[in-house]
């Protein structure tokens, strides 16, 4: 049968393409002899399935909160802006650095300082705000990364950067790389996982290529789970189809596509017919990973009421416990909503609740069942939020704009010290003032920590060699434990 399937595809292939690629067929050959022949080699073929070196975390879950959270409400605390606060941001302070448009429009940039009570937090004596009660009781575990910085100043390049190392569309995603250089440890589950909350504020627009693949093999691209009966698209069989049926049919499709693969050799094909079989195997293991009935109340109880209601940050952060638990390399869950230009106080106060108690939860989760060692966990945005208001400021109101110049991250477990705060603003909260970490330095020090040198972690496309730090990057050996 299935040499009568290549015989079948042969003569196709031969009738509709011998006459219109005769012509340049000889002319290609006769170039190829004046060319080096390692240009038509694949220099892919050798995939990095190893780490370079001993890792120190195995696995990574991201908590990427979208638009760009206030560090100056929550963690980066600056009492001399209690006595500049309604004074406008000194020039000498902002030395000419680029402004949003919304920002340029206005006639002053008023300082604002935060209304929300900070204390210490754990023998580290981390700052935290009274809106991140339960962060402040991990502090102890966390990292804070207080120099963070990017040139984005607007959202979509800004978040593009951070996921995929450049401003522009169709580079590959941070899971992308990380599945393509280390494979999965779970053949059941894909590499890399991706989860949206479904109540978040809609501020900002996520896109699939946020997660994707591009120029990587399609294998690699995340895979998205979403709430309800059907958690993966596509992945149930139709109405009236058994697990047979669908056995049967994908059966003989890897016969047609390993016949185009031997006539073609597209190396996509395979990648494809990979797709086809991680699919079939996740209509048992998704069902399962998806099943929180054997789930204890204590643990419901540590994320929050809201962990119970699938779809939520909450829930999602206990499904990407379990993803970790079953060795799922990288899982990423992103929740909108932190876009506040105006309504500052209500709208953070809001997400907070949303996020602090399961971002938590999750660190004391992974702790206690011996898994933060080697799991490392991240939490930020895209960019942080300016120290002057956007628009009028009021007693009770204002809203701050983007932010590129400094913001805060938090990292934990994977290698990473403990009870540590890395980097310092300056008294306004505007300029780094000390150990500033780029977003490449950021990207460079995760794969370090998973044992892969960003340098050496590439992929040709186009003619040129690419990596996720592009040309730049550097550890920050400073949060390394």
């Amino acid at each position: 049968m299935k040499d009568k399937l290549a015989q079948s595809l042969a003569d196709t292939f031969n009738r509709r393409s011998f006459l219109n690629k005769a012509s340049w067929g000889l002319g290609t050959l006769a170039l190829g002899s004046l060319l080096p022949s390692q240009l038509f080699s694949n220099p892919n073929e050798k995939i990095i399935t190893v780490p370079n070196r001993a890792p120190k975390a195995k696995r990574v879950v991201y908590l990427f909160q979208s638009g760009g959270p206030s560090q100056l409400e929550m963690f980066d605390y600056k009492p001399y802006l209690e006595k500049m606060h309604g004074k406008d941001l000194p020039e000498s302070v902002r030395k000419g650095q680029r402004l949003t448009s919304m920002s340029a429009q206005q006639s002053a940039l008023p300082l604002v300082s935060s209304p929300y009570k900070f204390t210490q937090h754990g023998q580290s004596g981390a700052w935290a705000s009274e809106l991140m009660p339960y962060t402040g009781k991990v502090a102890d575990d966390l990292c804070f990364i207080k120099s963070m910085y990017t040139e984005q100043i607007n959202h979509d390049p800004a978040l593009t950067f951070f996921q995929t190392g450049n401003q522009l569309a169709g580079r590959p995603s941070i899971g992308a790389w990380v599945s393509y250089g280390l494979g999965s440890a779970n053949e059941n589950l894909p590499a890399f996982i991706v989860m949206v909350s479904k109540d978040a504020p809609r501020d900002q627009p996520l896109y699939a290529r946020l997660w994707g693949n591009g120029f990587l093999p399609s294998k690699h691209q995340g895979v998205q789970f979403r709430s309800g009966s059907d958690p993966v698209l596509y992945l149930n069989n139709p109405n009236g189809y058994s697990s047979a049926d669908r056995r049967s049919m994908l059966d003989a499709l890897k016969d047609l596509n390993q016949v185009q693969e031997e006539i073609y050799g597209d190396p996509e094909v395979s990648n494809h017919i990979a797709q086809y079989e991680m699919a079939f195997r996740m209509q048992t293991s998704v069902p399962e990973v998806n099943d929180l009935s054997n789930e204890p109340d204590w643990v419901f109880d540590l994320y929050g009421e809201e962990a119970r209601n699938p779809g939520t940050y909450a829930a999602n952060c206990l499904m990407a416990r379990r993803l970790l638990e079953r060795d799922v390399k990288f899982v990423q869950l992103y929740h909108q909503g932190w876009d506040l230009h105006g309504n500052l106080p209500k709208g953070i106060t809001k997400q907070c609740k949303a996020t602090d108690q399961a971002s938590a939860a999750l660190v004391q989760d992974l702790k206690q069942r011996g898994l933060l060692d080697d799991t490392l966990v991240v939490w930020g945005g895209e960019f942080g939020r300016t120290n002057y208001s956007q628009g009028k400021l009021t007693k009770d109101n204002y809203g701050r704009d983007h932010h590129p110049r400094c913001f805060t991250m938090w990292m934990a477990g994977g290698g990473v010290k403990r009870g540590i705060t890395y980097g310092e603003t300056d008294e306004f909260g505007y300029n780094i003032a000390k150990n500033p970490v780029h977003v490449h330095d950021f990207q460079a020090t995760l794969l370090h920590l998973l044992g892969v040198d960003h340098e050496k972690l590439t992929y040709e496309f186009q003619g040129r060699r690419f990596r996720l730090t592009d040309v730049e990057g550097k550890l920050v050996k400073g949060i390394l434990a």
